[in-house]
């Protein structure tokens, strides 16, 4: 087989091959073998069928299977001993002409490829990044507290309405007149909030209510802009509502009123696992250090963040072979069409820009990561989603089988690979760049975040 690559403007490659018939002919040959032994053709015993009849039926389509099998793999081969850095998959070329496959050989094939940009990029100790380190104050602790005391509440039964009380009551629409609408809606035990009611007049009708009263308010004046809310409060279609005028009346039967946990040791038991924490002092203490360490990767996720723009930044516009990408985009995207491309290509190419900066990023550091790198980051990833409803004495053998689960499913798998890299190139760029310390709030690090 022949090969040659063209690659004048340094992005856009063109592969020619050249096959010839001594590279497929013992394979086909072989197959073809295979296929007489197996074939079933009236007249003939297994295995007698002749070979001239066998390469009359098969031989053309065992043949172009065979060469794809040779293209593929030796356009791979020639990509990695070449240390050619091909993006994406190579895409036969518009110069290539007809091959007419039940002719002699030598056949050639083209293909375009795309070439990514070649520049350098590094960090050294000259370099200066930005570091920001979040606070954990005795306000930030009240606030977990607060959470971790409105996690383990409950409700208590009252008998006057509060605001943010729950209500319990049945409902019937009314007429005109103000009495209940012969063959209108009712709803028995219907629960609602009436703090989350929009409007303030139709809020003040439930202040001070007790326990038996009966309440006239309108549903659509209520919740205005809210059709989800109205439907699922009167138990009726979305569509329905936007014809709905009706008052109606509510006749409470229960009001349920939200009590926090207590601040005492079956708090601290519920939380942290029984007797880890003894007092009041220990449990902040114990906050602080949760906090401490979960904000650590929220300030080095930011860290990264810098990272990359300062990279970016320093590498400049990179010049890509933009008509080929696209093709390949829209190859890999038939379903959503040309309109898909358009609309995601320019953001396409500045992840593949990161891509490519951090592969360089993690080669010049020598980063390697392997199956426990990966656990131990699945294992993070499932502390911190508990830890978002507040479970935070989780035993290890249950983490890591929830993690283990994880790493069975191939949509975790692919994230969880790149984040043990990011935590890995992380750790050692911190130590590589000088970092610019800054000290800063929760409120001002998440408004930064969301900017």
């Amino acid at each position: 087989m022949k090969i040659s690559f063209e690659n004048p403007d340094k992005v856009n490659g063109l592969l020619t091959l050249t096959v010839e018939e001594a590279d497929y002919k013992d394979k086909v040959e072989k197959t073809l073998k295979d296929y007489r032994k197996k074939a079933n053709i009236p007249g003939f015993r297994p295995g007698q069928v002749p070979m001239g009849m066998v390469k009359r039926q098969f031989g053309t389509s065992v043949k172009v299977d065979e060469i794809n099998k040779i293209l593929g793999e030796q356009i791979y081969k020639y990509v990695n001993d070449n240390n050619i850095k091909m993006l994406g998959e190579p895409l036969p070329s518009d110069k290539q002409t007809p091959v007419d496959m039940e002719a002699a050989a030598p056949y050639t094939f083209m293909f375009d490829i795309a070439v990514a940009p070649d520049f350098n990029v590094s960090l050294t100790g000259d370099d200066t990044i930005d570091y920001y380190t979040i606070d954990v104050d005795d306000a930030l602790i009240d606030r977990q507290v607060d959470m971790f005391t409105s996690r383990s509440g409950h409700y208590d039964k009252a008998e006057e309405y509060q605001p943010n009380d729950m209500l319990k009551g049945d409902i019937r629409e009314l007429d005109e007149n103000g009495n209940t609408k012969e063959g209108g809606i009712t709803v028995e035990g219907a629960v609602m909030m009436p703090e989350y009611i929009k409007v303030e007049d139709q809020k003040k009708l439930f202040e001070g209510a007790k326990l038996g009263d009966i309440i006239t308010f309108n549903p659509k004046k209520a919740y205005p802009e809210n059709d989800v809310e109205v439907s699922s409060l009167l138990k009726m279609k979305k569509e329905e509502v936007a014809e709905l005028t009706s008052d109606f009346s509510f006749q409470i039967i229960e009001i349920s009123r939200f009590v926090k946990a207590e601040v005492n040791q079956e708090l601290f038991d519920q939380v942290y696992g029984k007797d880890t924490v003894k007092d009041e002092k220990e449990f902040r203490e114990k906050i602080s250090e949760g906090l401490k360490n979960q904000l650590a990767s929220d300030s080095d996720y930011k860290f990264i963040v810098d990272v990359r723009k300062y990279l970016e930044d320093k590498v400049g516009a990179l010049t890509y072979p933009d008509a080929m990408l696209k093709r390949i985009m829209l190859n890999n995207n038939k379903d959503k069409g040309q309109e898909f491309v358009d609309k995601n290509y320019d953001m396409s190419i500045k992840e593949l820009t990161w891509h490519l900066i951090k592969e360089q990023l993690v080669a010049a550091n020598e980063i390697k990561i392997n199956d426990e790198d990966i656990m131990d980051t699945a294992k993070e990833a499932a502390r911190a989603q508990f830890a978002q409803y507040g479970m935070n004495n989780i035993p290890e053998e249950y983490i890591e089988n929830y993690a283990t689960d994880m790493l069975k499913k191939k949509e975790y798998t692919d994230s969880l690979v790149d984040r043990s890299i990011d935590r890995k190139l992380t750790s050692v760029l911190k130590n590589v760049v000088k970092l610019n310390g800054k000290n800063i709030s929760l409120d001002e690090f998440n408004k930064m975040m969301s900017e």
